[in-house]
């Protein structure tokens, strides 16, 4: 497919998502463009979709609720190429979604009291699932290079402290979209290692990587002593758009901190559902054209962002991402960056993520989701330019 010729997903228009079980869409007015929450606009893959209509034609009754033997070695291979060497069934065990993992985490690897690492700006869920189990959240701010964010290991050192003991990291980086490096993962091991923490690590945006990002690396595989002492949270709903079929897996070369984990939550976690299970097995086996061509969409669509904002808003410091559909816009010089969720809602009719959910230091910023047409993704940033313009005139 040329870059000239059309492309199916240049035909995704709002009457076609604007519909009463697509969340995104209508939370705001019919007004307002929406390009907040982490959900594309794409339509699923067809191997998903002839997948489950075909599961549709068995029963339904109760599947194979201790672990799909099937997903499990389909899942294990798939993490093999990408690097996550010597998995065994034992260390993989499925979840209703990615975030539950992060809560599990919290729950079976620390006391009440007892402090949890992570770095600024982070996905929201990272934040509550400390606070809301009565842990203690301490947090380290990215740095912020003219060539992108980086750890700070000064801000993290400064953090830990004899009370921590766990640290949690997004890998590939939401909201900022770095993968990071294997020099700044075996670094973030060396200081895991050195302080005894325990490390989860959410690596859900791992297939949403681009033609230019850095080799990607499972963190787990970067160090043979981390290796038994982090969970990896991965799931496919992300990159495959099923948001609505929730399902993830926490794996780790220690089975024992899996046990630990479905212990802590016996009960109270629940199960992935049958169809989910279905569409997992089926992006592992027939998903992959439609993943590469959907990643290379999203890459264009970047490209086309940076350029746009480059051109017409080249005072908003951005980024471009490494990974993920997302971009990390620095509104903070505006006067309305105190409220420059509200501000974009009433004066552009669009819906941005509000930097200030991602943590200390985050007010001002705005996360944008290019996951759309062209068409739309345009419309997006021209409302966005007029708004700012017209605001500081």
């Amino acid at each position: 497919m040329t870059d000239t010729a059309p492309h199916p997903y240049d035909h995704v228009l709002p009457d076609s998502l604007r519909h009463a079980d697509n969340f995104k869409w209508t939370l705001f007015g019919d007004e307002v463009l929406p390009m907040w929450v982490a959900d594309m606009d794409f339509p699923v893959a067809p191997a998903i979709v002839e997948a489950l209509q075909e599961r549709l034609t068995r029963s339904l009754g109760y599947y194979q609720l201790r672990g799909d033997p099937t997903l499990k070695q389909l899942l294990i291979g798939k993490l093999e190429r990408d690097g996550f060497q010597g998995l065994t069934p034992e260390g993989v065990a499925f979840l209703p979604g990615v975030v539950p993992g992060l809560y599990a985490a919290v729950q079976a690897l620390t006391q009440p009291g007892d402090e949890v690492l992570t770095v600024t700006p982070i996905y929201p869920p990272f934040l509550s699932a400390v606070t809301d189990l009565g842990r203690v959240l301490k947090t380290a701010p990215l740095q912020e290079n003219r060539g992108g964010w980086t750890m700070d290991f000064a801000a993290l050192e400064a953090a830990v402290s004899s009370r921590t003991k766990l640290l949690m990291v997004c890998h590939p980086h939401n909201p900022t979209g770095r993968v990071w490096t294997r020099e700044e993962l075996q670094a973030l091991a060396d200081f895991a290692l050195k302080h005894d923490l325990s490390v989860v690590s959410d690596e859900l945006h791992a297939d949403l990587r681009y033609a230019d990002a850095p080799e990607y690396l499972p963190f787990a595989a970067v160090s043979s002593d981390l290796s038994g002492r982090i969970v990896t949270l991965t799931g496919p709903c992300k990159a495959y758009n099923t948001a609505g079929l929730g399902i993830g897996a926490m794996v780790s070369h220690n089975p024992e901190l899996i046990t630990r984990l479905e212990q802590a939550t016996h009960g109270l976690m629940g199960h992935p559902g049958a169809l989910s299970i279905t569409m997992w097995q089926a992006a592992l086996t027939g998903g992959g054209e439609w993943l590469a061509e959907t990643v290379r969409y999203l890459q264009s669509n970047r490209d086309f962002l940076s350029g746009f904002l480059a051109r017409e808003l080249p005072d908003v410091p951005y980024t471009p991402p490494q990974a993920t559909y997302l971009a990390w816009l620095d509104l903070r010089a505006h006067p309305r960056a105190a409220d420059i969720q509200t501000f974009l809602l009433e004066e552009a009719k669009l819906a941005l993520n509000d930097g200030v959910t991602f943590g200390a230091g985050s007010q001002g910023f705005v996360r944008l989701n290019f996951a759309t047409s062209r068409t739309l993704l345009q419309e997006g940033l021209e409302r966005l330019t007029r708004a700012l313009k017209d605001s500081s005139q």
